[in-house]
């Protein structure tokens, strides 16, 4: 979603009428009762359990409710911040019905807020109080715990979703991709693998074979692939925009040089229709950007 302040506010609202200290003391005391997860609760529907409790820990009295509100962390799932985001949510929205109360683990919820936050702060919003991850029960006792961590993800960094949502532009004329390839510090044109597709989120690879350096600007060129890989690894949402569900395909792409990272800003789909695209990238290897002029 790209009016992303609105959904946002939704969940803030939803969190702060549930914001008083002692909710989940009340919560334990009160009586709750076990019903089947609906395939209406998008959210937490085969999550891996069938029944929740209701009220959740959320205190949402009636299902309705429970659905309504949870559907509003939807577009933040979509933005892939975190590998065990449903997880965490659901441990609240749709608590597990055992014998006892089991609360997410506070390392779950540090794990998912550290990737997550950054997401809600593109648009003007603080983590809510109310999941303040001090509130939740340390690791050895019994909770929730992460499924996906650093140390067993061959150490390759959790996905991160960036504020900007990249999309394939349109190659609208040869100048204008000209212009876009001088003002940015990196272009090259490469092939994009799809490693799977079965998994919420999905891995990509460079193809190391297919890497045409147009512009290193500050990179060494023997570095860029390794840049590259890394934007595949941790910009999640931007690549599965850039991609459109297929399983491979090669782009030209250009961005800027960020501290330890590469940030895409422009990527075009190279396919024999975009003329224009090709054209730019004939004439790039003479062409001479304005502040190379003088």
């Amino acid at each position: 979603s790209r009016s992303g302040g609105s959904w946002l506010m939704g969940i803030l609202m939803c969190l702060l009428l549930w914001g008083s200290p002692g909710a989940w003391a009340s919560y334990l005391r009160r009586s709750s009762s076990c019903t089947s997860i609906p395939d209406r609760m998008a959210l937490c529907y085969n999550i891996g359990y069938s029944e929740m409790r209701i009220p959740n820990m959320l205190e949402h009295e009636t299902m309705t409710e429970v659905i309504q509100q949870s559907s509003s962390w939807l577009p933040l799932l979509a933005r892939e911040c975190h590998p065990d985001a449903r997880i965490f949510l659901c441990s609240l929205f749709a608590p597990i019905c055992l014998d006892r109360v089991i609360f997410p683990c506070r390392s779950l919820c540090e794990a998912v807020k550290r990737s997550c936050a950054p997401v809600m702060a593109c648009y003007g919003y603080p983590w809510p109080e109310i999941l303040n991850c001090n509130k939740f029960p340390a690791d050895h006792e019994l909770c929730i715990a992460a499924v996906s961590t650093d140390e067993n993800s061959s150490s390759r960094r959790m996905p991160r979703a960036s504020c900007k949502d990249c999309e394939l532009e349109e190659a609208s004329t040869a100048r204008e991709i000209l212009e876009n390839l001088c003002a940015n510090d990196f272009a090259v044109k490469i092939r994009i693998l799809r490693k799977n597709m079965t998994t919420t989120i999905s891995d990509f690879d460079l193809d190391p074979g297919r890497v045409e350096v147009l512009k290193h600007g500050p990179l060494l060129r023997t570095e860029i692939p390794a840049r590259l890989q890394q934007w595949l690894d941790i910009d999640a949402t931007c690549v599965h925009n850039i991609m459109r569900g297929t399983h491979a395909g090669v782009f030209v792409i250009s961005g800027e040089v960020q501290s330890d990272k590469v940030v895409v800003n422009k990527a075009y789909a190279w396919q024999k229709k975009n003329r224009n695209l090709h054209q730019a990238v004939r004439r790039w290897k003479h062409h001479r950007c304005p502040e190379q002029a003088g």
